[in-house]
């Protein structure tokens, strides 16, 4: 690569280049569903099989066009620490399907109502476990195989974002200055980048080009719910950046008063 260039490439520029070669998060993301979805099938399936569905209302949910929207909801609620082997059967049980056109569509609803939020409350509520803030991980028993195909792409995924983020910023788009100002103070500047990372990964996923931060129309549902955690993940970075501006001048202003200590 240097070689062709010409010049000396920096280490970032190294990076980007790399990532390039690779693909944006749209594309990554979509085989890592496309992995995921063939490495949890079995799973997915058996937990249908023995949810307290008839053989044929069984069948009928596999059959589905839905089928695969419904798998992807149990990996989204999995991955919001609901435990979808209790929780699946229990949405079966509580109504009936003598009026469903599509029993795999109306599962999805149910389950998608039941799981908008995390599992827990208050400081029981844990994090979500998402790649780049935004894809839910796949969990659960699967083949070596597909485990490293996954992490690869987990990888791949995280490390992009990096990329997007940091070239946003060495070259000032104006995206990355509306994040607010990056916090000098250690644990602050790192919950600043964790959320920008989210930004930037929703921009790469939906090829955002916009000078605001995040598209104000999402197209579809799926990146409602990403818009969504990229909104949230805005937010606060913003809101650290206000506290660490806060207690700058918190600190300036007692200098004044008091002249610099010795």
């Amino acid at each position: 690569m240097l070689q062709h260039s010409g010049a000396e490439l920096s280490a970032h520029e190294t990076i980007t280049a790399e990532q390039e070669r690779w693909g944006s998060i749209a594309q990554l993301a979509a085989e890592y569903e496309t992995i995921a979805a063939a490495a949890q099938h079995d799973r997915w399936t058996t937990l249908v099989t023995t949810s307290g569905l008839t053989t044929d209302q069984a069948q009928a949910v596999i059959d589905s066009d839905a089928f695969g929207a419904l798998t992807a909801e149990l990996r989204r609620a999995e991955a919001n620490h609901h435990h979808v082997d209790t929780l699946l059967p229990r949405l079966i049980k509580a109504r009936g399907f003598a009026d469903a056109d599509d029993i795999a569509s109306v599962i999805h609803h149910r389950l998608a109502n039941a799981t908008a939020r995390p599992a827990g409350s208050g400081r029981t509520r844990q994090a979500p476990r998402l790649i780049a803030g935004l894809i839910p991980e796949a969990a659960g028993p699967m083949t070596s195989d597909m485990q490293r195909a996954l992490t690869e792409r987990c990888h791949l995924i995280e490390t992009r974002a990096e990329a997007v983020l940091d070239t946003a910023l060495q070259t000032q788009e104006p995206w990355a200055m509306a994040l607010g100002p990056i916090p000098a103070g250690g644990r602050e500047r790192q919950q600043w980048r964790r959320r920008a990372l989210v930004v930037a990964a929703y921009r790469d996923r939906y090829q955002i080009t916009d000078d605001a931060p995040l598209r104000t129309s999402p197209e579809s549902d799926a990146q409602k719910i990403d818009a969504a955690r990229a909104r949230a993940a805005l937010d606060r970075s913003l809101n650290v950046a206000r506290v660490e501006q806060d207690q700058e001048g918190s600190r300036r202003a007692r200098t004044q008063r008091t002249g610099p200590s010795l």
